[in-house]
Order: structure tokens, then sequence, then C-alpha cells
């Protein structure tokens, strides 16, 4: 007989907790019962599930009570606040948010790179950033086959990883700007909520994503150099390989960009042998026809769960090095498909 599972989705109301509904749906796990969780502000709200009208409960240590597993992406906060609360109650929970990815005693996961880190859990499973996932799955193919040196990325980020009222800004700042009028006044979250400075996006580019640091770094990019270790390395802070980023806010709804410049240990690697690696990866989708100027676009990866990776050729001046382009839906493969999906492993590896 195969065993249920009663879930609960925290910030069931949100652009990601929406799609993690939808993904749930689709998923191949076995689901006894589903309980939406969200703030007071949403709790009423009717949301559907498999054709069943579901009304969104307000969030208390209780909501827990008989849960087996929690999908959460309510905000760092709020899963700093009842996650815990949710393995003292005896569920797993699989968190979209920063609150616990570098934590050393929680695992950073991206099934198809390292699925094995789950085996380590203590009850809760960090969703990497949603940037972070797109390149590791474009990258471990290579690091595998040819070793990997160095990462230096640049990304172009859709303004949904700010969430939908990001969305909604950039949609009436683009029609303020097509109308004649002062964009700024309409500038309230970006480049994010939590700085002095609000800036249109509309027409415009925003070098920065979450706050900037001392550093010089965003903690979008710093977010994106120990991610990347964590994940392949196991090692936030491991040295083997060299990763910079710089991280751009761009005017587009959904599905993130990013150009990587990388350096292999195996210098005789071509850049059809990188192409020939990224292809067999599961859940890559190569899109690299320049004859016929097929690359990857936001537009068609967005609502899909792939992550398309095209532009593959090699650096001319510096022998083992390679440029590529990737995009994916960041509301789906970089958030509530990513989620979905550890929860599948989960289920399959019978360590729920």
């Amino acid at each position: 007989m195969v065993k249920e599972y009663n879930v609960a989705i925290l910030g069931a109301t949100g652009a990601v907790g929406r799609r993690m509904i939808e993904q749930l749906e689709q998923s191949t796990i076995p689901v006894k019962s589903l309980k939406l969780l969200a703030s007071s502000r949403s709790a009423g709200t009717v949301l559907k599930f498999k054709d069943q009208d579901l009304t969104v409960e307000e969030t208390t240590p209780g909501s827990f009570d008989g849960v087996d597993l929690v999908l959460s992406s309510a905000g760092g906060a709020v899963s700093k606040k009842f996650l815990p609360e949710a393995v003292k109650r005896g569920a797993v929970c699989v968190d979209n948010t920063s609150a616990f990815r570098m934590e050393p005693d929680v695992p950073l996961v991206v099934p198809e790179v390292n699925p094995e880190a789950l085996k380590k859990h203590h009850g809760i499973i960090a969703n990497p950033n949603c940037s972070t996932i797109q390149m590791v799955m474009a990258l471990e193919p290579v690091r595998r086959k040819f070793g990997l040196k160095q990462i230096i990325v640049s990304t172009y980020q859709a303004a949904s990883g700010a969430g939908q009222a990001a969305i909604d800004e950039l949609k009436k700042e683009s029609q303020d700007y097509l109308d004649g009028k002062d964009m700024q006044a309409d500038a309230h979250i970006l480049p994010t909520k939590g700085d002095k400075k609000h800036y249109p996006l509309a027409f415009n580019l925003l070098p920065q994503i979450d706050v900037l640091e001392d550093s010089g770094y965003s903690h979008e990019e710093w977010k994106m150099i120990h991610e990347t270790k964590k994940i392949m390395l196991n090692d936030m802070n491991a040295k083997d390989i060299k990763v910079t980023a710089t991280c751009v806010r761009v005017p587009v709804s959904i599905s993130h960009g990013e150009s990587v410049y990388f350096t292999v240990e195996d210098e005789t690697a071509t850049a059809q042998d990188i192409k020939d690696a990224v292809a067999a990866f599961p859940g890559n989708v190569l899109e690299d026809d320049i004859k016929h100027q097929i690359y990857p676009q936001s537009i068609n990866a967005t609502g899909k769960r792939e992550t398309f990776v095209g532009r593959i050729r090699p650096d001319y001046e510096n022998k083992g090095a390679f440029n590529m382009w990737i995009v994916a839906d960041n509301l789906l493969k970089g958030a509530a498909w990513n989620t979905v999906e550890n929860a599948e492993y989960l289920v399959k590896m019978n360590l729920l």
C-alpha cells in the first residue's frame, strides 16, 4: 500500500506559494490532505487543489499538528518562527527562503545536483537562491566531467524575484513611461525593500539586488558565491572553485538570464564537449543553434520547469575557458518546482 502524506504549504497565497500548489498537483507525491497556510491578512482566501476548494488558514504553531511535509515560501522571518515548530511536531520542511540556507546542519539542495545531501537533514531542507539554482544546473555536468576552477557570473534577474508587487510596479512604471509620466512616483520596492532609496525598473537596469554590504557586494552576490560552493563542494567557504558575481535586476517580468564565464581543469575540453555534457544532464535543455538564431529566452522559459542553456563558446584568448547563457523560470525551477522536487526526492529516498 502506498503511503500518503499530510502536506502543508506555508505562504500559500504568494506568487511562489500559488505555484507550489500547482506543482504539487502535478507531482508524484501521494497527498492525503493539503493545508494552506498564510498570514491573518490572507486567511479566508479560497484556492483550488485538484478541483477541491481549500480555504487558507492563519498560521499558528498548532497548524502543523499531524502534518508530515511542509513546503514553505512565506519570508525568512516567518520560516524562522514556524518551521522549528513544525519540526517539533514531526514534520519535514522544505524552505524556499534564505532563513536556513547557510546553517551548517541544513542541506542546501538542487535535487539533480546534490540529492545525497537530503540524507543529512534534521527536519529542514533549504531551497537555494533562484539565480544559484539555474547556474549550478548548467555547471554541475561540466564540473563532473571536466572539473571547475573558476566561475564569473553576471545575472539579468526578473522583477518577479522581488515578488508579485514588483511585477505590478514594473507594469505601472512602464505605462507611466509610455504616457510621459514620472516613473519615480511608483518606485516603492526596487532595488530592494530593505534599503533607503527606490528606483524605477521600467526601461532601466538596477545593479543592486538585496542590500549592499560593506564589502562592495550585494547580499544577492554573496549568496550566489557561497551557495554555489556549499552545493557543489559541501563547504560555503571552499577554495577549490573560485566564484564571483554581479547581480542586476532587469525589466523582465519572469525568468532570470545569466551570462557565465567559467574555466575547467581539463583543458582538452571543447565547446562541443561542454554542450554534450549540459544536454545529457537531467532537467537541462540545450538551445544552442547559432545558424538558426536558437538560444534561451525569458519569454520561452516562463512556465517551464527546465533550465535552458545556450551560446556555449570558448574563450579563444584563454585555454580551458568558456562562456554560456542560462535562462530559467525563477518562480518554478528557481523556487516552487525545486521545492516540490526536493519533496519528491524525500519520498523516493524514504526520508520523510
